[in-house]
């Protein structure tokens, strides 16, 4: 066993070898996977400055904003913040690019999508859509935005393919906020499972798949679980621990002759729960993690949920998982407070699926496949990583929603190359990861842009000080006076 686990190591170290072939060209190959987004575009300034945003965020500044991005290519800050913030370009056929080449790599007929809300923190009121609600970020009720996103999952990776702001009711009615964030006239309050299901019919007949899946903010929607089914879509969300729900397969109480007969009583999914047998579980090895295999417990059972007003909903599938709480406590954060439920040792999740869409009734799914669903939620939440740690979605500083929009549609573009050149990698490095793909392009790119020397370093000094002086300027004038020249001081 020892002489197998050093053949093993042994094997595994080797994966490790970076050749240079996988690095070298690769800031050619980020201009050529750049010319179909640059082509969408109108203008040649647009199309010049979207590749200069790519590299800025692949880069590796401390802060992905503007304002750095401008001064590592470069190029005038005011030319990048209008390119992101008010410019009127049009950031859907940018994502119409990027839908394509997704499924032509990744798409497979069972593929999941999956939709997923994100929050961005954010401090005061002038941001377009902030409002103090939820904040998976933060696991708590702060002031951020909330972006609704839609991914893919498939057997060769993940990635974010479109996304929603999803903008409060308060805002609607909201004009001087709606005017000074650029909200066009005709965009009006959606909730976010409206937000959803319109990025499904925009993009369900072209991106492959057999299964859509959420957490319990969408899940617990009777109405979103019954559009998906009248649109033949099968789903499984997850659902809040205090959902009403039906025990189809329970035996029924006994009747006494009298009156109708009697049905089988209501319960919560948790409830349910615990009067689960633990020989009924059942432990599922979805895949291999980087820190062992990724396992997951699960039991199914045919329900009958509760609608609003007391009425009585289709049949469909319970599915329980479970996860020692040392697995799950990375995600606790993230869910919304309701969907948690635990014991002593384990996390539990509740979800539904249906047994039948558009009046065609299903087979039960195996829970190999029923686990695969529910971990592409998970995918999702690594994609939002990526985002975020990699390429800067979260740090953008712009307050219009043509900028929120610009801004998420280049980090997603952004992620994509990476993914790409991650699998490129792959082929002669097995072990690659995405970071270390970022981190060597980043290092490249450190090397085009910036070329040191004493006129150099002038130009990105004398650009601070410009943007401190106008800065000191504009603060002046809101108190309606002149600001005094700023002189050295006298050297005694």
């Amino acid at each position: 066993m020892h002489t197998v686990w050093v053949q093993r190591q042994e094997e595994l170290l080797r994966d490790c070898i970076v050749f240079p072939g996988v690095f070298e060209s690769i800031v050619d190959r980020l201009c050529d996977f750049a010319a179909p987004y640059q082509h969408c575009l109108e203008t040649e300034a647009a199309q010049r400055n979207v590749q200069l945003y790519l590299a800025g965020l692949l880069s590796d500044l401390n802060r992905k904003n503007a304002e750095k991005i401008a001064a590592l290519v470069d190029v005038e800050r005011l030319v990048i913040q209008e390119f992101i913030g008010t410019a009127p370009w049009d950031h859907c056929p940018l994502v119409r690019v990027l839908v394509g080449q997704v499924v032509d790599q990744l798409g497979e007929p069972d593929g999941v999508i999956a939709f997923d809300p994100s929050s961005f923190p954010k401090r005061g009121r002038h941001s377009v859509g902030v409002k103090r609600q939820w904040c998976s970020h933060r696991g708590k009720v702060d002031n951020c935005q909330v972006g609704v996103f839609m991914g893919y999952v498939s057997r060769h990776d993940h990635a974010l393919l479109d996304f929603r702001l999803s903008l409060p009711e308060a805002w609607v009615w909201d004009e001087q906020r709606r005017e000074e964030c650029h909200v066009p006239p005709e965009v009006r309050y959606h909730t976010r499972h409206e937000q959803c299901l319109e990025m499904l019919d925009a993009w369900g007949e072209q991106v492959p798949h057999g299964w859509v899946t959420g957490d319990d903010e969408l899940g617990r929607h009777t109405q979103f679980r019954q559009a998906l089914r009248k649109r033949g879509e099968r789903y499984v969300l997850g659902v809040p621990c205090n959902t009403i729900i039906r025990d189809l397969e329970a035996p029924l109480p006994a009747y006494h002759g009298r009156g109708r007969r009697p049905k089988a009583p209501w319960y919560s999914v948790s409830a349910w729960r615990h009067a689960v047998a633990p020989d009924r579980w059942t432990q599922v090895t979805v895949r291999d993690g980087e820190k062992g295999p990724v396992e997951i417990e699960l039991v199914t059972r045919r329900v009958q949920t509760r609608l609003e007003r007391k009425r009585t909903g289709p049949h469909e599938w319970l599915v329980v998982t479970r996860r020692p709480l040392t697995a799950e406590g990375a995600l606790a954060g993230q869910s919304s407070p309701d969907a948690r439920d635990q014991d002593a040792h384990y996390g539990y999740r509740y979800y539904l699926t249906p047994t039948g869409v558009a009046k065609d009734d299903l087979e039960e799914p195996s829970l190999m496949e029923l686990a695969r669903v529910i971990t592409a939620g998970t995918c999702i939440e690594a994609s939002f990583q990526r985002g975020k740690s990699e390429v800067g979605m979260d740090e953008y500083q712009v307050r219009t929603w043509e900028g929120w929009h610009h801004h998420m549609a280049l980090t997603l573009i952004a992620v994509w190359f990476l993914i790409r050149e991650t699998h490129r990698g792959q082929q002669v490095t097995p072990a690659l990861t995405l970071p270390q793909v970022r981190y060597g392009l980043s290092v490249l790119l450190l090397e085009t842009f910036l070329t040191l020397g004493v006129s150099s370093i002038c130009r990105h000094v004398q650009r601070q000080l410009r943007r401190n002086e106008l800065a000191r300027f504009y603060h002046y004038r809101t108190r309606k006076c002149l600001p005094p020249r700023k002189l050295r001081r006298d050297i005694q």
